[in-house]
């Protein structure tokens, strides 16, 4: 059997992080937070405020997808956090393995807003609008799923491992 890697997508604040460890510790794959990922004038840009162009984004994608396929090649499945956006980003994040299997965290805006308030990171809460904008959700042809960012990160967890037919590590 293939590895399976797990992408958990979606607009910042939408919680990518919290379930993706939240399967991690389900799980014990290898986990790999798409934000360490960005160059330094990436990160440079959203701190301004500044939206990524897609000319910014393709480095950072192959760097996620080149992770993916070293792990890959020695059969060990992952877990990567990537905001994802567009149809075009994901395909990219395929190349790291056949397995790739995306879960949208998907939720109401306002909801996602406070979040993004409430917590220090460098995207700050002006650029939703510019991601939900850029947002192309997950294709009927594309392996995935949604997963409300509403439900307690548990359920959420739970669900993805469901879905999967994958059972936690004792």
């Amino acid at each position: 059997m293939r590895p399976l890697h797990l992408v958990l997508m979606g607009v910042s604040g939408s919680g990518k992080s919290t379930v993706a460890e939240a399967v991690r510790q389900r799980l014990g794959w290898e986990f790999a937070e798409g934000d360490d990922f960005h160059p330094p004038a990436n990160v440079a840009k959203m701190r301004e405020g500044i939206a990524l162009t897609d000319a910014d984004r393709w480095g950072w994608l192959e760097s996620l997808a080149e992770w993916t396929a070293e792990r890959d090649g020695r059969d060990e499945p992952t877990i990567i956090t990537c905001s994802a956006l567009r149809r075009a980003y994901r395909d990219v994040l395929r190349r790291g393995g056949d397995g790739t299997f995306f879960v949208h965290c998907t939720g109401d805006k306002h909801l996602i807003l406070d979040r993004m308030n409430a917590r220090d990171h460098f995207m700050p809460p002006s650029l939703l609008e510019s991601q939900l904008d850029t947002l192309e959700p997950l294709g009927s042809d594309e392996p995935g799923m949604d997963v409300d960012v509403a439900l307690p990160v548990d359920r959420a967890a739970a669900m993805v491992l469901a879905r999967l037919n994958l059972a936690a590590n004792p």
